[in-house]
């Protein structure tokens, strides 16, 4: 009876772990496909086909209710991961990106500029009223700092370009969570540091404004989820230089920023820096670029990379981001990306006083507000002093799509702002 019992007891035990690990094995379908290795469309046979169809993540909320029917991790493949192409600059990083998405289907994601703040949504130019505006307020974008990287306002547009990265970065996020697909991004938010350190050692940030760029980046850059991928174009200074000035952007050509010592100082701090960092929580693969390169031959290295041997050791650093035990956790970081961007982009607000270049006073952030959004104009009425608000830039009244003087229609019937909207 004794051995009876030991049996049956044994019998038991084997069969509840067994089915303790078929529940497990049941809640980690997103782990397991995380590990599976990219494939090209030259492996696939053929363009990529959704396992899933996508979900609407621009125009519909992602919220606990919706997860309640809208699962995440069924709309994963092997290609659903997050690459970043860096390098130095003039490196050709943006073909190359453009190629490799295309070659793995994977939505492209270009690098920042200045562009889509100073630019409206109907596609006005807002720098075109820099003259009305107060110095502390005017426009300042790439190519002013090409031109002049010694102004007050460099500080500021270090850290939007940091504030521009990280919201597409999220973006990014949002698109890989809702559709499955895997995105490749011109930089990233990870690298931005590297263009701030070699400002600052070549004098034109102040120490102050260096230490409002940490803080706010210390605030941000932990709520990311780390790339599973990095690719770095190489090239040697010379090279560098050589590719400037053969594709003759004026300003860029003309700058007083791309010193030897600048230029320098971006590949120490990318190499000793970003990439021993970034090395240790994603893929790293390092291309000698001088004279360019095939965009085949770094597929093929990509469909190489054996991901699953980092699921292996929960230990390992690498991809620790990316492994969410249960579906509810998958959803989770959805709704934290598709839903709750805003509170992520509210961490920049970091209450600084002690910085002037990062300051404007009140009478300056008056007239930007007068000229940006409505001009008072008097009225031509005697015996009284009215005055009228006009709309010098279209489109600047109301919000994006509510605005009929530039065409927006259906106003009467619209009861909602736009979801997930690019800064």
């Amino acid at each position: 009876m004794t051995a009876v019992f030991r049996v049956g007891l044994g019998r038991l035990a084997a069969g509840r772990a067994s089915s303790l690990l078929q529940v497990q094995a049941n809640a980690l379908p997103a782990a397991f496909l995380q590990k599976c290795n990219i494939s090209g469309r030259t492996m696939r046979g053929g363009p990529r086909v959704p396992k899933v169809k996508p979900y609407p993540y621009k125009k519909k909320k992602y919220t606990v209710f919706n997860a309640f029917f809208d699962k995440t991790s069924p709309r994963f493949d092997e290609n659903s991961k997050v690459i970043c192409v860096e390098g130095p600059l003039a490196a050709g990083k943006t073909k190359f990106a453009e190629e490799l998405a295309e070659e793995l289907d994977m939505q492209y994601y270009p690098a920042v500029d200045l562009d889509q703040i100073f630019i409206n949504p109907y596609g006005f130019d807002m720098r075109k009223l820099d003259h009305q505006l107060p110095p502390s307020c005017r426009s300042y974008d790439v190519k002013n700092f090409c031109l002049d990287p010694n102004h007050d306002l460099a500080a500021q547009f270090q850290i939007r370009m940091y504030m521009l990265r990280f919201s597409q970065y999220i973006d990014a996020l949002q698109h890989v969570f809702s559709t499955g697909q895997g995105v490749v991004l011109e930089r990233s938010p990870f690298s931005d540091f590297v263009f701030m350190e070699a400002m600052f050692r070549q004098g034109y940030l102040s120490r102050g404004a260096r230490s409002v760029y940490n803080e706010i980046r210390q605030n941000t850059i932990g709520e990311l989820l780390k790339p599973h991928l990095v690719i770095y174009l190489d090239l040697p200074l010379e090279s560098v230089k050589k590719n400037i000035k053969t594709r003759n952007v004026d300003y860029e050509v003309q700058s007083k920023v791309f010193s030897d010592a600048y230029l320098r100082d971006l590949e120490q701090l990318y190499k000793q820096q970003y990439l021993k960092d970034i090395g240790g929580h994603a893929e790293l693969l390092i291309y000698d670029w001088t004279a360019g390169g095939e965009t085949e031959v770094v597929v093929e290295d990509i469909e190489r990379i054996n991901f699953e041997q980092y699921e292996m050791d929960p230990h390992s650093k690498k991809l620790r981001d990316w492994r969410f035990p249960l579906e509810s956790e998958w959803c989770e970081a959805r709704i934290k990306y598709c839903h709750e961007k805003p509170d992520l982009m509210n961490y920049f607000n970091v209450p600084r006083f002690d910085v002037p270049e990062l300051l404007r006073n009140a009478d300056d952030s008056k007239v930007f507000r007068d000229v940006w959004y409505s001009v008072s104009v008097p009225l031509s009425i005697p015996r009284f002093k009215l005055t009228r608000r006009t709309f010098q830039a279209p489109g600047m009244k109301y919000r994006p799509g509510y605005n009929a003087d530039v065409g927006d229609s259906g106003l009467l019937t619209k009861t909602k702002i736009g979801v997930n909207e690019a800064i």
